[in-house]
């Protein structure tokens, strides 16, 4: 995976050139002090993923991404200002490193990158569900499907009707695929249905659908739900 690291601050560059050495074994990884060298290298070398700070002299790292051409980047922001995660996820960020970060932290975002690069590659072969009600084999083919949601041991599936699993929504997401995300521990929404996210307490958001309906967002799905829009 070739890996390029932009931030104007050297020892920030030594860190996540330290944790890529330790956690990437296949990386090529390159560094860029400030906006304009970002640009060049990303032109030139073509990274698959790129390390991007915010807060840089000259040209920031939101200018950065706004400027990029197809094709681009998964991107990671690295700030120590948290007032730019929605900037972040409006370039289309994959995950938002606030500093002081630890390894932990690092690991989740590295996840995340190995999910997309993933998802990308895989090519979605299961188009639909498959129930059983009263005795008969329903067909639901995932574009139909709107949301789902948990009730005790099964799940409702909601179409233009609704239907009844004997499932668990983690049992159901890998089979639905990147179109759908989950937003709660009870709620799992199609993402092209995500008509708005509204800002709620503490982290949490409300998403509203096409049809008018509104969902629980919980915080520890917030940047999941974001990276999905945006993808």
């Amino acid at each position: 995976m070739k890996i390029l690291i932009v931030d104007d601050e050297a020892y920030s560059r030594d860190k996540l050139r330290r944790l890529v050495a330790e956690h990437v074994a296949d990386a090529v990884v390159s560094e860029a002090r400030d906006g304009k060298d970002a640009l060049e290298c990303i032109q030139k070398q073509q990274p698959d993923l790129v390390f991007l700070d915010i807060q840089m002299p000259e040209m920031d790292g939101i200018t950065v991404a706004s400027q990029l051409a197809a094709p681009v980047p998964l991107i990671v922001f690295v700030t120590a200002y948290d007032q730019f995660a929605l900037q972040a996820f409006d370039a289309n960020a994959i995950d938002y490193l606030l500093k002081p970060y630890d390894e932990a932290r690092f690991l989740r975002a590295l996840q995340r990158v190995s999910e997309r690069r993933a998802s990308v590659k895989k090519v979605q072969t299961e188009q639909h569900l498959l129930l059983n009600e009263k005795g008969r084999v329903v067909v639901i083919k995932l574009a139909d499907i709107i949301r789902l949601e948990a009730a005790d041991n099964y799940v409702m599936v909601h179409t233009a009707q609704q239907h009844m699993m004997r499932q668990t929504l983690s049992g159901l997401q890998e089979k639905l695929g990147e179109g759908f995300v989950r937003c709660h521990r009870s709620h799992i929404v199609r993402l092209d249905q995500i008509a708005q996210v509204l800002a709620a307490q503490k982290g949490d958001a409300e998403l509203v659908l096409l049809n008018g309906l509104h969902l629980p967002c919980s915080r520890q799905y917030r940047d999941d739900v974001m990276a999905g829009l945006n993808r």
